[in-house]
Order: C-alpha cells, then structure tokens, then sequence
C-alpha cells in the first residue's frame, strides 16, 4: 500500500464537477492498493499518516501530528500510485488491487483513521475525480507499507 502524504491548508473532491468533500487544515492522503495488500498494510498506514509530526509547533519546528492539531484527513483512492514505470513508456497497473480488494481496504484504512477521533472526508472509490488543494509549505510525502521508500 503505498501513500502520498500533503499538508494543506485545505482540499476537496468533485466528482462530475460536483463537490462531494472538503477538508480545511489538515491531511490529503492519495492512496494506492497493491494486489498483494492486507489489513495489516491498511491498519500499519492509517496510524503512521494520523502520527506523522509534520505540523509546526510554536518553535516553527514540524513536531506535531494531525492528532495533535485535531485536523482532518480527505482520502482519495488512487490506483495509479501502484503504477509501474521502469519498462517502456506505458504504465503498468498489473500489481494494483482489483476493485473489491482495493475498496475494502481503502475503508479500513478510513475507519483506522477515524479511530484516532480524527475526522475523515473521502472521494468516490472508482470515480474520475478533480482533487483541488493547497500544499502548505509545501509538505509531501511518501509512505509503503512494505517500507520500500
């Protein structure tokens, strides 16, 4: 399960130019399922990206989670992240989850999150969304489950 991590000062989804989520200061959270993906994988980033310091504190220094600032988290399944680019031009999706797997994780991980009371906005699983934010500081990271990076 790989993540792509963003701290924003806000972040929304629209589906058919529909708003359907929005956050304000806290978490985007852009995630990928691989076929090879547990509940152990879900549970294991869910707590990593609910305890990642990398709000500022008082100092100015990134030494706060989004539990410690009581923020929110927009989660949006994206199975291009499991995209493999090292042959040719074309990316390779042989190693992402197929939809049911990929949507039963992509919900435990949300109700790992929301077990930290941390409130959670999400996409449309399956759908072509428009994901808008703004990247505060700006802050991106990447995190695998497997702890490949």
């Amino acid at each position: 399960m790989r993540a792509v991590i963003q701290r924003v000062t806000e972040a929304s989804v629209s589906v058919e130019q529909k708003p359907i989520a929005h956050i304000d200061l806290g978490l985007l959270v852009l995630l990928g399922i691989a076929d090879t993906d547990t509940p152990e994988d879900a549970r294991y980033l869910a707590d990593k990206s609910v305890h990642l310091r990398i709000f500022q504190d008082t100092g100015g220094k990134m030494n706060l989670s989004l539990i410690d600032i009581k923020a929110s988290m927009l989660v949006v399944s994206q199975f291009t992240l499991m995209g493999d680019t090292r042959k040719g031009r074309r990316p390779n999706f042989t190693a992402a989850a197929g939809p049911a797997q990929a949507e039963s994780l992509y919900r435990l991980f949300q109700d790992c999150v929301r077990q930290h009371t941390i409130p959670v906005a999400s996409g449309e699983f399956g759908a072509s969304m428009e994901v808008h934010l703004v990247n505060n500081g700006p802050v991106t990271l990447l995190l695998d489950s497997q702890r490949s990076f």
